[in-house]
């Protein structure tokens, strides 16, 4: 499949993004539902050895941040795509509210302890961006105080490309009525209770100004070396086979390989020749 997910979801540099412009609910190149799980398959099973390679180079990184309305999908994402890879090479950390301690250093600090060694991936759910979200809707902190942390993020994103660690960073794009209906879902399920929050339903009421929050983030924070992508989620399927194939064509350009071989085959060879015949 030729399709070009990158190109048709990486935010432009060049204008302004508005939210309520972009459709959550798209098929892209898919005929139907199957078909993308089938795609999503593929592309996972190709995630894996492409993550095999870069932990075994031990050369280069990547940081995959995801951020959304709840609801949207990053346990599910994470669950069904990402957390496919190896863990021995693959890494989750989900940022919650910050505990006192994190709380007494600079709002880099917790992030910047998670970020990827050389061969390894880190998956952010949620991230260093709820420092510039959450706390300017829900007024935790003085606005002259979130303003100043866009340029500081950029100079952090900036650190991290310099050392040989690609960032792609997603945001899962749903609409608030498929929202509601997820929100229902959880109701109804008695596994899906553990999720049910009150302060759900207060952030649906500030839904036009976490979407102006977003839209100043892609604006001030979409670097080449640290892009965003909008990612249409009310169909989860297409949001995982979108995200698998984003991730796996970044991979691709990556290309890392396997180190050159520093032992004498022969010798070993011999050696395990020697062994069997013990």
């Amino acid at each position: 499949m030729d399709f070009d997910f990158v190109n048709q979801h990486i935010v432009s540099t060049k204008k302004r993004v508005q939210l309520e412009a972009i459709d959550s609910k798209v098929m892209g190149p898919f005929r139907d539902k199957e078909e993308g799980t089938l795609f999503t398959s593929h592309a996972i099973e190709e995630l894996r050895n492409l993550q095999y390679r870069l932990f075994v180079e031990g050369k280069q990184s990547l940081l995959i941040v995801l951020q959304a309305p709840d609801a949207a999908g990053k346990d599910g994402l994470i669950r069904k795509v990402l957390g496919q890879m190896n863990p021995q090479g693959c890494r989750t950390y989900p940022f919650k509210v910050p505990t006192a301690i994190e709380r007494s250093h600079d709002f880099l600090w917790r992030i910047h302890r998670a970020t990827p060694a050389t061969g390894m991936i880190s998956i952010f759910n949620r991230s260093h961006y709820e420092d510039v979200l959450v706390v300017r809707v829900e007024d935790l902190v003085p606005k002259e105080l979130w303003s100043q942390r866009y340029e500081m993020i950029n100079q952090f994103e900036a650190l991290l490309a310099h050392r040989g660690t690609r960032i792609l960073k997603f945001y899962l794009h749903i609409s608030p009525e498929e929202q509601l209906e997820r929100f229902k879902e959880r109701l109804d399920l008695p596994e899906k209770h553990w999720k049910l929050n009150p302060g759900d339903y207060e952030a649906r009421k500030r839904w036009p100004d976490y979407r102006k929050a977003y839209e100043d983030v892609f604006d001030k924070c979409n670097k080449k070396h640290a892009p965003w992508f909008v990612i249409p989620s009310d169909r989860k399927w297409y949001r995982n086979a979108a995200v698998a194939a984003i991730v796996r064509d970044t991979m691709r350009d990556m290309d890392p390989s396997m180190p050159p071989i520093d032992v004498d085959l022969t010798e070993i060879r011999r050696l395990y020749e020697q062994a069997a015949g013990e």
